[in-house]
């Protein structure tokens, strides 16, 4: 390709076009934010608007982005309790919410005990299955199987229950 004066004019702005032109952006806050602003900050916190909480918050996190000795003790101050402060969700909890935990699980138990309750009030009778004899036979028809033979119930010297585990009859 040649060079001449005309393609290196056409380069030229070609490089010109492609560059990031600079947006100018609001510098960080520069002056102190009021005494009377900052002024019982942790008992005013939780009742003011979200709004001038967060343009509070914007000042003071500008403010905190230039350097910090030039902070005042009262922003230091505020932005320490702001950031790490017993509000939010780092507040201290009901003075009775130990008692609602324990009222709530004792009527959770109580109403579960009242649900199995009834449940077995209002069940049908046993199985069959469930009888001593039946468990009794499964235990011969099982040592006819040889089922486990090795532990199990038709091992050698075997001393277990097997598979009763209803009470006797008396």
């Amino acid at each position: 390709m040649m060079r001449t004066p005309a393609t290196s004019l056409l380069r030229g702005a070609l490089r010109a076009s492609r560059t990031t032109t600079m947006i100018p952006r609001a510098a960080a806050s520069t002056h102190a934010i009021s005494n009377p602003t900052l002024a019982n900050i942790e008992k005013r916190w939780e009742g003011m608007p979200q709004t001038e909480q967060a343009e509070l918050w914007m000042a003071l996190r500008d403010r905190m982005k230039e350097n910090w000795a030039e902070l005042t003790l009262q922003e230091k101050k505020a932005a320490y309790w702001i950031a790490f402060g017993p509000h939010g969700p780092r507040a201290a909890p009901p003075p009775d919410e130990g008692r609602k935990v324990a009222l709530y699980t004792a009527i959770g138990v109580f109403t579960s005990f009242v649900i199995f309750a009834s449940m077995r009030a209002f069940a049908g009778p046993a199985p069959s299955t469930m009888s001593r004899e039946w468990q009794e036979a499964s235990n011969e028809y099982l040592k006819g199987q040889r089922a486990e033979p090795l532990t199990g119930l038709s091992s050698e010297g075997y001393e277990g229950k097997g598979m009763i585990q209803s009470p006797p009859k008396h």
